[in-house]
């Protein structure tokens, strides 16, 4: 953002130095800003912080604490190989030549991650488009009678094929999904041409897909057995739909590996970006702000801040405890939730992804009547009105009494993606083991289920049904 202060903090003589440089270099990594959360968290008690961080950091890395048979994915940028992503792309290449449409059937993270990538580096409108890459559909990520039955209204006039995302098979919504539209597939092209157009990622070696892919002759992959739903989108789950819908997945690992260096044990815990935003959300979160909004002030991220939202809201919202995540599109939620967010309870901070550099120029014209009083912006970009408004909204919100992280990426592109989808889930983990609790769990989701079995009168829960008929 032109003439803004670029910011780099050290620690010197036990001292937080802030130092700006009004001409901002280009950068080629995320960026993390917080001089907009100093006048509200003194520096001191971001320093005392700094034993509580390498306590938390070497619990993460050294596999030590509670979930520690989910860390697979702390390392997977550097494990996972050119080969087996060229090997995944062949594949993708198949179902690509034969499908208008790639249907993901999957929930949570199985839908989410690969929701997020494809919805950031896509054409804002390629469902206009006649060629290029399948278009990226979803199921089994609701249970809507009217969405399913569109959905195959659509599928009945175009070529299409199936990623089924699931470890067990057998988890409702996606199950209940993949049942029906598998049936409508080989209705459509038999049985034998169903089976090319299908790939299951599952566990690797049971369960009532992995059964099914055998018996039917899907190809498959493995979803790893340490990494986690949420966790999982640098895994076959989002790289394969990904890679069929024309996603760059070797740049995407790539910004993933250089953020894990950044993230690296050793780094100082100043100069170490995920470190830091874990540190500083748990700051506030003690200081009584109990909500985080992540902000996008570029309209491809809304599914990106759903992915982030699932990543924290259920690593973190454990034992009454952990900020609430919720997240606002600007500017266009300046005019909905703006107002709350500038005088409501002062209980919330605001993390806002900046994307420093777009892809397309778009100029204000000169009008001759000027009617709507714009010509002071005749020659403009777009997006500098865009930028001002992210900086006027920060200064505003700031003087109301929110605090403000800024997280900067260079631009919108696989590669920055990728070093933004590492940042979160590292600062994640650091930053749940901070928080006291297991960030890799999530017993609270099993409450739901188990009441929507027993009003199903599914069998095995009939002593369940029994009890919450009582209740009705």
């Amino acid at each position: 953002m032109s003439g803004t202060p670029c910011l780099a903090y050290r620690v010197h003589n036990k001292s937080l130095i802030l130092r700006s440089n009004i001409q901002i270099e280009k950068m080629d990594h995320l960026s993390l800003d917080i001089r907009r959360v100093l006048p509200f968290i003194p520096e001191r008690d971001l320093l005392k912080m700094e034993t509580e961080f390498k306590i938390a950091q070497k619990t993460l890395y050294d596999g030590t604490g509670a979930g520690n048979d989910f860390l697979g994915w702390l390392h997977l940028p550097s494990e996972i190989t050119d080969e087996q992503l060229t090997e995944i792309e062949r594949d993708a290449d198949e179902l690509r030549k034969k499908s208008e449409i790639l249907v993901v059937v999957g929930i949570g993270g199985s839908y989410l991650g690969a929701k997020a990538v494809n919805d950031a580096l896509t054409h804002n409108f390629s469902n206009l488009f006649k060629s290029g890459p399948p278009l990226m559909l979803f199921a089994g990520h609701n249970i809507g009678e009217d969405y399913m039955h569109e959905l195959l209204d659509i599928l009945d006039t175009h070529s299409y094929s199936i990623v089924v995302i699931s470890k067990s098979g057998t988890t409702t919504e996606p199950a209940l999904a993949f049942r029906i539209l598998k049936d409508h597939l080989v209705g459509k092209v038999g049985l034998q041409e169903a089976a090319e157009r299908i790939i299951a990622i599952t566990d690797s070696s049971k369960g009532a897909l992995r059964q099914l892919a055998f018996e039917e002759g899907y190809r498959t992959y493995a979803i790893p057995d340490n990494v986690g739903g949420r966790y999982s989108v640098l895994t076959p789950v989002g790289l394969v739909p990904l890679a069929v819908c024309g996603i760059d997945i070797h740049q995407l690992v790539k910004g993933a590996r250089v953020m894990a260096r950044m993230c690296s044990p050793g780094i100082d815990m100043m100069k170490n970006p995920a470190a830091l935003y874990a540190v500083i959300r748990n700051a506030l979160y003690r200081s009584g702000k109990k909500i985080e909004i992540l902000v996008n002030y570029h309209n491809k991220l809304h599914f990106f801040s759903e992915w982030w939202k699932q990543l924290y809201g259920e690593s973190e919202g454990k034992e009454g405890r952990g900020l609430f995540p919720a997240a606002v599109d600007n500017s266009t939620d300046l005019h909905s939730m703006g107002q709350y967010i500038q005088e409501g309870e002062r209980i919330l901070f605001e993390t806002v992804i900046s994307v420093d550099r777009q892809q397309h120029d778009v100029t204000i014209p000169h009008d001759r009547k000027n009617l709507d009083r714009l010509n002071y912006l005749a020659g403009k970009h777009m997006d500098h009105v865009n930028k001002m408004a992210e900086l006027g909204t920060a200064i505003a919100h700031i003087d109301g009494g929110v605090p403000n992280i800024r997280i900067g990426i260079p631009e919108l592109n696989a590669h920055f993606l990728g070093q933004l989808i590492y940042f979160f889930e590292n600062a994640c983990g650091i930053s749940g083991y901070l928080l006291g609790i297991n960030p890799f769990d999530q017993p609270g989701v099993e409450a739901y289920k188990k009441n929507m079995f027993a009003l199903l009168e599914k069998p095995g829960f009939e002593e369940d049904t029994k009890r919450i008929k009582k209740k009705l």
